[in-house]
């Protein structure tokens, strides 16, 4: 029964211990000092038998050893159903005193997702028909449709830059249009469109995409620059944990300009938000244009899938328009329902409860008295 387990701080500053990284536990336990509470629950089976032996022993002599022998018969299994039910009710009442934490699939509850879109020059390439980037607005439109309407989604666009084209909203048609009237730019700021996303995301943060990308203003600055928060230090949570919001960030290329993009992933991984990166597009080699021009490509895979494993959150590649309308479909299932750990004790509790009562009727059924 022994465990890899280690103190880490949760979102909600509750400490739980947790397996280390790389061991992908099924089950752990908060409390699992209690667990060796458990080695009594072979004692009650033995302590059964003996008093068997001993009601055997003082039992009543009857003239008719026939009909007893038979009355026996018919109700020796029924006898040991009780004490099997009471031993059941035991054992899962002493393991759900170690507060179980299990990995179960439950309703998704975030409140908000962050779409980052490359709108760089290269999403005008035929590869993804008709274009790509026809391609990504029709697929994102298709994923805020099936989308459920209590989520709020915003929008932040990045090439060069990365700006906010609709802050996170339930209205479905702001974002339609937002994501029609995407604007192309020169080059690609990976990494200022996570940065960005996370500014929305926890706006008390202080976190400034400006000043991460040209470094810090003189002295002198404006009322408006004054009045921002100043940059928060975040106490690191585990990749993953923060259940309010994820971020789908689509990239056809690979950052040329702006902050690393590993650097904006490890902000979000101590944030604990989830980034689901999709890769757009040709992994590497020449793609045309719409205007007929070959533009040279090459999809940085290695890095999106390391932001995708940093976060916790998950890479995902699409080569076709098809393809790409999965991908955002698997993402709206699985942002739905999660797998998300969760303790289990109150269940337990629950079966134990539901043995014992059973243990009690049948013993009153069967035999006019309780267990």
């Amino acid at each position: 029964m022994a465990l890899l387990l280690r103190y880490e701080r949760l979102p909600n500053a509750a400490v739980a211990k947790r397996p280390l990284p790389g061991h992908d536990a099924a089950m752990f336990f908060l409390w699992p000092q209690y667990l060796w509470l458990m080695l009594a629950l072979p004692l009650l089976p033995v302590a059964y038998l003996w008093l068997l032996r001993r009601r055997g022993k003082a039992a009543v002599r009857y003239s008719s050893v026939a009909v007893v022998r038979a009355a026996a018969a018919r109700r020796n299994w029924r006898r040991h159903v009780p004490p099997a039910l009471l031993l059941l009710a035991c054992s899962m009442l002493l393991l759900a005193a170690a507060r179980p934490i299990a990995r179960v699939p439950l309703p998704w509850a975030r409140t908000t997702i962050i779409l980052a879109m490359d709108v760089s020059l290269s999403m005008r390439v035929t590869d993804v028909k008709p274009t790509r980037m026809a391609a990504a607005q029709d697929a994102a439109k298709l994923f805020l449709r099936d989308l459920p309407k209590n989520i709020e989604v915003g929008l932040v666009t990045f090439a060069g830059s990365s700006q906010v084209a609709q802050a996170a909203t339930l209205d479905r048609a702001s974002l339609v249009a937002a994501i029609d009237g995407f604007q192309m730019q020169m080059g690609t700021a990976v990494g200022n469109a996570i940065v960005l996303c996370l500014s929305e995301l926890f706006p008390d943060h202080g976190i400034d995409v400006g000043e991460m990308t040209f470094g810090s203003k003189p002295r002198g600055r404006s009322l408006d620059d004054r009045a921002k928060p100043p940059p928060k230090q975040v106490a690191p949570v585990a990749p993953g944990s923060y259940t309010s919001a994820a971020i789908i960030l689509l990239s056809d290329g690979r950052r040329t300009t702006g902050v690393d993009t590993l650097a904006a992933a490890k902000m979000a991984a101590d944030r604990g938000v989830r980034i689901y990166a999709v890769g757009l597009g040709t992994v590497d080699g020449e793609a045309a244009t719409a205007e007929g021009m070959p533009m040279y490509l090459r999809l940085d895979e290695p890095t999106l899938r390391e932001v995708a494993r940093m976060t916790g959150g998950e890479y995902l590649y699409a080569g076709t328009a098809e393809k790409l309308r999965s991908v955002y479909e698997h993402l709206g299932s699985r942002l739905q329902v999660q797998t998300r750990e969760t303790e289990v004790s109150g269940l337990l509790a629950l079966v134990a409860a539901l043995a014992a009562l059973t243990a009690a009727a049948l013993s009153v059924l069967w035999f006019g008295r309780f267990p």
